[in-house]
């Protein structure tokens, strides 16, 4: 079975928040995101092209962790110590997950300001 005609890419990402404010600034301030626009409770953002929503849960049973995102960064080692020293809450320290034919792939695990679990992925190209 193919995928559905006319979709081709991820749109926009929305995440679940209890302290709009909180969640904004850690967003933009530790993770770096740039900042759209606000529109009453709703903030979006730019990931790298994806839009990337908070919002506060509509109805209780939308209150509760999302899926977890992986976030991809080019120095694993680096975003780690930057995202650190800004304050944020590690799970974990940089780790290999898998060698792959041409390169290996590296990740860490972190919480935002609401207690959602986030990864950080970097895919590390092979020398040689």
């Amino acid at each position: 079975m193919s995928a559905t005609p006319g979709i081709t890419r991820l749109g926009q990402i929305a995440i679940h928040v209890h302290d709009l404010d909180r969640a904004t600034a850690f967003y933009r301030d530790v993770l770096g995101l740039r900042h759209l626009f606000t529109a009453g409770t709703l903030v979006f953002f730019d990931c790298g092209g994806v839009r990337f929503m908070l919002s506060r849960p509509e109805k209780p049973e939308f209150d509760h962790p999302g899926s977890i995102l992986y976030f991809s960064v080019p120095d694993i080692q680096a975003a780690y110590a930057h995202m650190k020293e800004r304050g944020a809450s590690f799970e974990d320290e940089p780790h290999l997950i898998a060698k792959m034919p041409d390169h290996d792939l590296w990740m860490v695990f972190f919480r935002d300001s609401e207690n959602n679990l986030l990864g950080l992925m970097s895919e590390v190209a092979r020398k040689g």
